[in-house]
């Protein structure tokens, strides 16, 4: 039997060290966690009058649970088995948000019927992509709001956290303090209006720790790819850190240079944006699998 663990009054605002465990699982448990969208489900008629809105209830997250034996130094490995959604969604626009906001004169919210598979967006029917898009661990100083993406992983906005995806965050506090939120059930590289498609749902994920592994940012793998992803001020710096964290762990688990690595992941290696919305933006430095297959190497 998978535990479910419930998203009424078991949720935060922050990732911090000294947040309560809401649950405790032992390394390689699966468990369901259910959530709210990122507007904590308030927007339920474009009719709603925006500026009733609670901000402070902006970005909740189901946690955070306590892995048994995660310590300092360990990387905690989530494996997402499924994820479900709810039958609709919403997504804003409004002044001083995301790439446009500079020409939206008000705030307006739509809200979007999801039904066989495709999300209704006027005559239009859009594909699924279904994705989480804040999910990580307690960060070893001051507490991160759930808005914003970091090494501790964070609001990321990255398509590719879906499922069958595997999500490494690096352990910085005792039981590594996960959790999860901000579903969307689709959302475009960039997240340009500061909204995807937001909705309501639970996930499935399997925890475990690792021992004798040491990540700075937070990995990502599929079944076509390793990832590596990095958050900062600007879309150079994120992409420097992430390009500079794969190249480096390419080296250590090979025998090239740091030369030839380098013109290795120029010539195969993509860089791609996650969001450009948060208040830092997120990157993600992508290799193919077919690749390491080559190179006969593990990234983790």
């Amino acid at each position: 039997m998978i535990k479910t663990i419930s998203r009424e009054s078991n949720i935060i605002y922050e990732f911090n060290k000294t947040n309560q465990p809401i649950a405790t699982v032992t390394s390689g448990s699966t468990v369901r966690i259910e959530t709210y969208d990122c507007f904590q489900n308030q927007i339920d008629s474009e009719d709603m009058e925006l500026a009733e809105l609670d901000w402070n209830q902006i970005n909740p997250v189901t946690g955070p649970i306590f892995i048994e034996d995660a310590k300092p130094g360990d990387v905690l490995k989530v494996t997402i088995k499924s994820i479900e959604i709810d039958s609709q969604g919403v997504m804003i626009v409004g002044p001083k948000l995301g790439v446009m906001g500079q020409y939206i004169e008000k705030m307006t919210a739509k809200i979007l019927p999801i039904e066989n598979n495709q999300i209704h967006f006027n005559e239009l029917q859009l594909p699924l992509n279904k994705m989480i898009g804040v999910i990580g661990v307690a960060p070893a100083d001051q507490g991160v709001n759930c808005g914003t993406p970091g090494a501790h992983g964070g609001n990321m906005d990255n398509k590719m956290v879906t499922e069958g995806a595997i999500v490494y965050f690096p352990v910085t506090v005792e039981g590594a303090l996960f959790g999860l939120g901000d579903f969307h059930a689709a959302m475009g590289d960039g997240e340009v209006s500061v909204s995807g498609v937001e909705v309501a749902g639970a996930a499935t994920v399997q925890l475990e720790v690792l021992k004798g592994e040491n990540i700075e940012q937070p990995l990502l793998e599929n079944k076509d790819s390793f990832t590596q992803i990095a958050s900062a001020l600007t879309l150079d710096e994120a992409s420097k850190i992430a390009t500079e964290l794969m190249v480096r762990r390419i080296v250590k688990h090979t025998e090239m240079s740091l030369s030839e690595v380098t013109m290795l992941m120029s010539a195969v290696g993509q860089v791609e944006i996650c969001q450009v919305v948060d208040p830092l933006v997120t990157v993600r430095f992508v290799v193919p699998k077919w690749l390491l297959t080559q190179l006969k190497v593990s990234l983790i």
